[in-house]
């Protein structure tokens, strides 16, 4: 949407550009700022200024209001630099997805919308020219909670097409809520990888002065070119420093605190990296780069539930959300415990065909259902235990397991891409 003929012939006037500092007075309030660009999303009769204080103001412009330019820059500000020439420089793919991290606030309403195009998320970062060329697209612009498996899917065919092109690395701007889930469905899908795939977010949109989203691009960038790792990995903030990382793997990550930038923490172990100013700490043993060719196994069996047990849980609960479905994930409480009332249903599942894993709320921690008695009659029962895995990670790997393999019990229970551990470090 372009700015409406009225607005857009007083810029024209001025001869105002992206740029330029302009004294805008409406009503009673005078404003001073850098005129920012009018993004899809923004209202026709609205300007965005950058004020002095770093932050963005939309200002909706009627006959009476006055419009004076101040100055005009020497260069352009944040000019986007011209893709490199392929050579002595790596490639680096960006898949964009949506998210805060390519979003734009509407300043008529105050809504963040996924309006930023991958190319424009890039230009804001011109280090990245630096660093590599990059070959930037758009798969899909909506927010986390929209997708769905048919996105992992295409997403993850799409990121072994550029892994067997010979990218250095996938970079996949993705909305923070569900990361994790998206992170595990690659992790399972891609298997073994020639080099990294790295999921970046941000907590506030691109176009606000506190945005995370330039540099959590920027450290995942730096981050594969210059160490030798070859996993799908969630990368942010790991403290409200701007210089500050963690490396998680795909399998491991939560989101724990809904708009902090520190927000995400690897459950039960440490990150596999943490990156400050001094350097780069790789926290455990992974998979190296090499020269694998990527074999994509998309297959997903959609019909699985996750259910979280509650107190006062009653079994036709359980019955109404998994009939129909082929598997069933249950965050049990403690140990992985539901009431005795639940276990005959559970069991009837179960005989019925329908895999069921138990898996605890706690996170922190790992399933044991050997300490009583409830649990005994659990394993009984045929539930099948995944130690310590998240219970969005246990969902999408038996989503994943039901399609790809002939043994859903054991494929559970089998580490694939370090989703579970003997040894387990309390990290929250």
């Amino acid at each position: 949407m372009s700015y409406s003929q009225t607005l857009s012939d007083r810029l024209d006037s001025l001869q105002a550009a992206n740029g330029d500092v302009l004294r805008v007075t409406s009503g009673d309030r005078t404003y001073e700022g850098t005129l920012m660009p009018h993004h899809d999303f923004s209202d026709p009769d609205v300007l965005v200024l950058k004020l002095k204080s770093g932050y963005n103001v939309g200002i909706r412009i009627d006959g009476a209001d006055g419009i004076e330019l101040v100055q005009r820059p020497e260069a352009p500000i944040r000019k986007q630099k011209e893709k490199t020439v392929a050579g002595d420089k790596p490639r680096i793919a960006i898949i964009g997805t949506g998210g805060t991290i390519a979003s734009f606030v509407d300043y008529r309403t105050g809504a963040v919308h996924p309006a930023l195009s991958t190319d424009a998320l890039v230009s804001q970062v011109p280090e990245l020219g630096d660093l590599a060329e990059i070959d930037s697209k758009v798969l899909f612009s909506i927010f986390s909670e929209n997708m769905a498996p048919q996105h992992w899917q295409e997403l993850a065919l799409a990121v072994a097409n550029e892994l067997n092109k010979g990218a250095e690395a996938v970079l996949i701007p993705h909305g923070t809520d569900t990361m994790g889930y998206t992170a595990a469905a690659l992790s399972f899908m891609l298997g073994e990888i020639p080099r990294p795939v790295i999921l970046v977010g941000a907590q506030r949109s691109s176009d606000r002065p506190s945005s995370d989203a330039a540099s959590n691009l920027l450290a995942a960038a730096r981050f594969a070119i210059e160490q030798d790792v070859a996993e799908v990995c969630v990368l942010m903030h790991d403290s409200p420093s701007d210089d500050s990382f963690a490396v998680h793997f795909g399998t491991r990550v939560r989101k724990m605190h809904t708009s902090r930038r520190d927000a995400f923490h690897s459950i039960n172990v440490a990150p596999l990296a943490n990156i400050s100013p001094g350097g780069v700490a790789v926290n455990h043993p992974h998979r190296r780069k090499g020269d694998v060719k990527v074999e994509a196994r998309i297959g997903l069996e959609k019909d699985v539930v996750l259910l979280q047990y509650f107190p006062g849980m009653r079994p036709w609960h359980f019955e109404r959300a998994i009939s129909g479905s082929h598997g069933a994930v249950v965050a049990g409480s403690g140990l992985g415990h539901v009431n005795k009332e639940m276990v005959e249903f559970i069991s009837k599942a179960i005989y019925g065909g329908t895999p069921v894993v138990m898996t605890s709320q706690c996170l922190n921690g790992a399933t044991n259902l050997g300490v009583y008695d409830t649990g005994r009659d659990l394993l009984k029962a045929g539930v099948i235990t995944v130690d310590d895995m998240l219970p969005e990670t246990a969902y999408v790997k038996l989503m994943w397991s039901l399609a790809n393999s002939d043994d859903v019990a054991k494929t559970m229970r089998t580490p694939i891409a370090n989703e579970m551990s003997e040894r387990r470090e309390m990290h929250v």
